[in-house]
């Protein structure tokens, strides 16, 4: 609503129209039929999208991308909600805004050319293996082992819900290099596809999200050189934690955006649906749901704009980073909530788009740090 807000600029503008253009015509009349087979072609897509330079918006031009800073990514995030399809939204969005982010940062100079260059090209994918059947927001318990053995490392232990972990190249896996040690312990690995010991153990069947391939995976004497070590040993969580706050921001901004376009579909609907007579845009009670949703989004848009304005002028925003993860996560889940009961029973049929926009949006709430965390995290920094 309103004027372009003042994180965007034209070029930035720029940027959107023509990601936006690419995903309607490219991606999103493809979305139910992606829907129904459970999959989308990630080896062409994400090769189209490497062609066009989207893969690597915030990365540095030596490796191929175009350093165009955290705000254009934040604009590529919101593009992606207009593929109709959060699973191809996810898997897009882990290669460009998380996986890739992790090499650049973290990575050697021989790891930046194997992992980073194809990767840009969507030649190669990535999956990040933090998550474990029994830690999952508690990254400190993870019990994945990494034990020295001369110049390697020999890896076992298990990840559950890895996005993309069933059609990756490789896995950014976070170990215990130090099992006494806690969260000082842990050290990332880049894990390549077909080393030996490193199998995926399941695909899962996931409530949304349907076309993003989610894996669990499993490491089974897995030998791993020294160079294989993503940053310094024993600094892995560090770098997780970094990186979790630009995952929020991406959540947040994703809620805002499916909320944006659930409530857009319930205008349509109430406009469109005749009861007792008129349209059901004239009786009061939806006027004000619709009144509440739209109030609801734009407080978490301008939540989620600020907090990325105070992230990218290097202001000290964890507080304000969990509470866009918390507030616009849950938002969006109320929201749609809302549209699916304007849409009555046709809401709850699989026909219509706003069923999915639930189901996809339901897993923000956990994923990146569930709203629980954030509440915690908020918590303790405001009493400490």
């Amino acid at each position: 609503m309103g004027n372009r807000h003042p994180i965007f600029t034209d070029e930035h503008e720029m940027l959107r129209d023509s990601l936006r253009r690419f995903i309607a015509t490219e991606v999103a009349p493809h979305a139910d039929e992606w829907e129904k087979q459970g999959c989308f072609p990630h080896t062409e897509l994400f090769k189209r999208f490497g062609e066009l330079g989207f893969l690597g918006i915030n990365l540095p031009e030596k490796y191929g991308g175009s350093e165009a800073g955290f705000v254009a990514s934040v604009v590529f995030a919101e593009e992606m909600g207009g593929c109709n399809s959060g699973g191809v939204a996810a898997s897009i969005g882990l290669q460009a805004n998380i996986a890739l982010p992790y090499v650049a940062d973290n990575g050697t100079e021989e790891q930046k050319q194997k992992y980073l260059i194809p990767g840009v090209k969507g030649e190669l994918i990535g999956s990040l293996g933090v998550t474990e059947p029994g830690a999952g927001s508690d990254v400190a318990s993870i019990r994945t082992s990494a034990v020295r053995d001369g110049d390697e490392y020999v890896i076992n232990g298990s990840k559950m819900f890895i996005t993309n972990g069933g059609i990756a190249d490789y896995v950014i896996l976070a170990a215990k290099t130090d099992k006494e040690a806690g969260h000082s312990g842990i050290t990332l690995f880049l894990v390549d596809k077909g080393t030996p010991g490193f199998s995926v153990s399941r695909e899962l069947d996931k409530l949304g999200w349907r076309t993003c391939n989610t894996a669990e995976l499993a490491f089974e004497d897995v030998r791993v050189p020294r160079s294989a070590m993503l940053g310094e040993e024993n600094k892995g969580f560090y770098s997780i934690m970094a990186h979790f706050q630009e995952e929020r921001l991406y959540l947040a901004v994703g809620s805002v955006c499916g909320a944006q376009k659930a409530r857009e579909l319930a205008s349509g609907y109430a406009k469109e649906r005749v009861q007792f007579g008129r349209p059901i845009a004239n009786f009061q009670v939806t006027r004000h749901k619709i009144a509440d949703m739209a109030t609801e989004i734009e407080a978490a848009r301008q939540l989620v704009y600020n907090t990325i304005r105070m992230y990218v002028e290097q202001e000290d925003c964890q507080a304000e980073v969990a509470m866009c993860k918390l507030f616009a996560c849950e938002m969006a889940t109320r929201v749609i909530d809302q549209a699916i009961q304007i849409f009555g029973g046709y809401g709850y049929m699989m026909e219509y788009p706003v069923q999915r926009q639930w189901r996809d949006a339901r897993i923000n709430t956990i994923g990146g740090g569930t709203s629980e965390i954030q509440r915690e995290i908020i918590g303790r920094l405001l009493l400490q």
